[in-house]
């Protein structure tokens, strides 16, 4: 934060302009994207030349979920969606270490909701060594980008990935898993961080 200079909200109340103490380096290449109404995004180009990080690879840190905690966050999710049970068509995400939830935020698109994550753990100054993103919408390339920026080491999502969003976990060591119910999901990438002995449990089952 004591790089930002000033934050104001443009007359017309469609952008926000981001001042700082100083220049930065324009990304050479952007993609327009059709999530959230339209919008462009900085590209990390995940979808050529991908290195498969292999089981032995991969350094978890000793972190990992059951499948008890994935239905847990999954469940502390949606009961976190104040406005889409008043509104509907909103989208919720949140933040949290496996256990508890730090950030949650909602908003119409789901691309959104990870951008105010990420804006309230730096007004905030929250900072956790292993995250686990929650969301409600659906992980694309560019979601998953932007899970990688705010550091997460698990996804959770209620519906699927893209095929993209899944190589690109692969390649960066992110577990991904998809169709998260409060008894049921599927791990898609690096099950590791899943601990074995919760998969087995007749109170939830996990399919990769």
């Amino acid at each position: 934060m004591d790089e930002v200079a000033s934050v104001r909200l443009c007359a017309n109340g469609d952008n926000v302009d981001v001042w700082l103490h100083h220049s930065v380096d324009q990304p050479e290449r952007w993609r327009r994207t059709s999530g959230c109404t339209g919008g462009v995004t900085a590209v990390e180009d995940g979808s050529k030349d991908v290195e498969i990080i292999q089981p032995e690879q991969l350094n978890i840190n000793g972190f990992g979920l059951t499948a008890q905690q994935i239905g847990d966050l999954i469940e502390s999710l949606f009961e976190s969606q104040d406005f889409y049970r008043q509104s509907g068509g909103v989208h919720t995400s949140a933040l949290s270490d496996g256990k508890d939830v730090f950030v949650v935020c909602e908003d119409i698109g789901r691309h959104n909701t990870l951008d105010k994550i990420a804006g309230r753990c730096l007004l905030e100054s929250i900072e956790i060594e292993s995250w686990v993103l929650t969301t409600t919408g659906r992980i694309s390339s560019e979601m998953i980008q932007k899970a990688k920026r705010l550091g997460a080491t698990i996804v959770i999502s209620r519906t699927s990935p893209s095929s993209l969003s899944i190589e690109m976990a692969e390649r960066w060591g992110i577990t991904l898993i998809g169709y998260a119910r409060r008894n049921r999901f599927r791990v898609y990438t690096h099950p590791q961080r899943i601990i074995p002995n919760a998969i087995s449990s007749p109170a939830a089952t996990a399919n990769h």
